[in-house]
């Protein structure tokens, strides 16, 4: 990415003050409150380094979860929770012959690293869900909980399709990643964007960032990398449901599944009334049987 000239404007080490509009200088875009922000997650150049976790958890201050190897790969923290909101999976892809064959192109690697997040949903479950008005739309188009109107229900868990919304079991509260609000508010890049050193993570405006996907995927098509496809951009798997897209997309190289994305996610809101329906048909089939069986029990003591 091409260096503003801004930059040159600030070449010390050390600074009076924050920089105006840093944003413009680390991702090349100013924030505006009003305009639709997000992340375009690029996993074909992620190398799994977990900077952007580091950053996450430094800059939010977030605890460490269980401090070990899972045993399942060179993943330490598993999954995304309450206290981790940047979560890099590890994917080893297995061959014919088992994951372990060496069949594979020289210089390849089989693994496929993702840094996840909360997708910030255009039509977000979770806020549909929530009954104290503790997760709300900012003006930068992204999703927050406010945790001092949260009343820990837990309704937001099972709303969310991606499984991202978790309860801490430190406060009851429920947690998820927040794109930096408060940094967008000073005007800074979100920390795990700004901490990535291959610019897996690309911070910027929506419309930008599907532009710059969309020609980035035509690339590596060229490129011979057939697999390559989005998901949650506008009209891509993952912006399904009438979720009409995600504001923190992916570019994959395999199927949504063998990253642990569902393939075709939905607002549960969309299944309420077809159940509500098949529940009220179902209580009047079993009236009907009842009153069958009723008059069928005075007809033969008649």
């Amino acid at each position: 990415m091409t260096v503003p000239a801004r930059a040159q404007d600030f070449t010390d080490s050390i600074l009076e003050a924050p920089i105006p509009d840093e944003s413009e200088l680390t991702a090349g875009v100013r924030i505006e409150p009003g305009k639709s922000y997000g992340f375009f997650t690029d996993t074909t150049v992620c190398i799994g380094c977990k900077a952007c976790e580091v950053a996450c958890k430094e800059w939010n201050n977030l605890p460490a979860d269980d401090v070990g190897l899972t045993g399942d790969s060179y993943d330490n923290t598993g999954a995304l929770s309450a206290n981790t909101w940047r979560h890099v999976n590890f994917v080893e892809r297995s061959g014919e012959n088992g994951v372990r064959e060496n069949s594979q192109t020289p210089f390849q690697s089989g693994w496929l690293m993702m840094s996840d997040v909360c997708k910030h949903c255009h039509n977000a479950p979770c806020l549909e869900a929530c009954p104290t008005g503790a997760i709300f739309k900012t003006e930068f188009d992204t999703v927050v909980v406010q945790q001092d109107v949260c009343n820990g229900c837990g309704y937001c868990v099972p709303a969310c399709p991606f499984g991202v919304v978790d309860i801490s079991l430190l406060d009851g509260k429920a947690h998820k990643c927040t794109l930096c609000y408060d940094r967008l508010k000073g005007g800074l890049e979100p920390a795990c964007a700004k901490a990535c050193p291959t610019n897996s993570i690309q911070f910027g405006e929506m419309d930008d960032l599907v532009e710059r996907a969309h020609k980035r995927v035509d690339e590596l098509h060229e490129r011979g990398v057939e697999g390559a496809r989005l998901y949650g951009a506008p009209g891509e798997p993952g912006a399904t449901g009438d979720l009409v897209h995600l504001n923190a997309f992916f570019l994959l190289t395999d199927r949504p599944e063998v990253y642990n994305l569902p393939p075709a996610p939905t607002r549960p809101s969309n299944r309420v009334a077809p159940s509500l329906t098949a529940g009220l048909l179902s209580m009047a089939g079993f009236a009907l049987l009842a009153v069958a069986a009723f008059a069928a029990r005075r007809g033969s003591e008649a």
